[in-house]
């Protein structure tokens, strides 16, 4: 670190005194366990190969603190040049990445799935701090709203670039929807363990994420469809058979429990803003919701530990 970044790091300590979100966040996390999982991200790391890349550990704060500020390419590029407290999260790196690199790089999380896997291994990390009996996880989803376009442009692989390619249409409770939707697994202490992005049409029992020996409550939106898990799953009544008393209570039970999910469902879109996205494939969809899931999983791991 040079003294023009020793300077920013004694002006920081100032800020830290005035509450700064990204304290704490690399007190928690060892992101330099997270670099086997990115080493194979390029293949130009030879003698041969083209000019050096980036830290990937450095592209993937970059790409968590946009996530978490709700920033476009072009701003993060600007903010990680001008913000204090994003220079602190990131080191005091001597360079940075513009936009473009930054668009590139998690195109290249997209597209070989390597967010999945820096997902588990910072989840994995905030977990293996508390020890517990694993009680039962919550399964549920929710809708991610896209740009649906002018009526009668094409879709997919002829679609504009504001124009959705994978988004589809649903409606849940008579309201229309168009876009896609993120399904999660959420434990006892609000902490998201695993996540799928469909397109919107996708029905919630499509999909399992339930861990097998775990029971899983879900809503009646799930009733008859696979369990891995030990199946809490809340009674839904057929035409000509309603439930009877002793259904009903287990279902007022669950319902109960069930309510958690709804923490992180809340965090995603009020504080991260991430109710409505820009881009225009499930991929891209995809990625940014797991940086999303980890924004919110620090944000719960420092609540947790300042309660413990």
């Amino acid at each position: 670190m040079n003294l023009y970044h020793t300077g920013l790091s004694e002006l920081y300590k100032e800020i830290e005194t005035l509450g700064d979100p990204l304290t704490g966040i690399s007190d928690r996390i060892d992101f330099e366990k997270i670099r086997p999982v990115l080493s194979d991200l390029y293949d130009n790391d030879t003698e041969k190969g083209g000019r050096p890349n980036y830290d990937p550990i450095l592209m993937v704060k970059i790409l968590l603190l946009q996530q978490w500020y709700n920033l476009s390419d072009p701003q993060i590029e600007r903010e990680i040049r001008d913000r204090i407290s994003f220079m602190n999260f990131l080191g005091y790196p001597e360079k940075l990445p513009d936009r473009n690199t930054i668009w590139y790089f998690r195109e290249r999380l997209s597209k070989t799935g390597k967010d999945r896997l820096v997902f588990n291994e910072i989840r994995d990390q905030i977990m293996a701090k508390r020890i517990r009996i694993k009680k039962g996880t919550i399964q549920d989803a929710s809708y991610i709203e896209s740009d649906k376009g002018e009526y009668g442009k094409p879709r997919g692989d002829d679609a504009k670039t504001r124009r959705s390619k994978d988004g589809t249409s649903a409606t849940k409770n008579h309201e229309k929807h168009f876009g896609y939707k993120a399904h999660t697994l959420v434990n006892e202490i609000k902490i998201i363990e695993k996540l799928s992005v469909t397109p919107a049409n996708v029905y919630d029992s499509q999909i399992d994420l339930s861990i097998p020996g775990i029971i899983c409550y879900r809503d009646k939106g799930y009733f008859g469809s696979e369990c891995r898990g030990i199946n809490g799953t809340m009674d839904r009544s057929v035409r000509g058979h309603p439930l009877p008393v002793k259904s009903i209570r287990r279902n007022l039970r669950i319902s109960r429990i069930r309510s958690l999910v709804e923490h992180p469902y809340a965090f995603f879109k009020g504080m991260f803003h991430f109710g409505h996205v820009m881009v225009t494939t499930v991929q891209r969809v995809r990625v940014k919701t797991y940086l999303t899931a980890m924004c919110y999983n620090f944000m719960r791991s420092r609540y947790l530990d300042r309660i413990a």
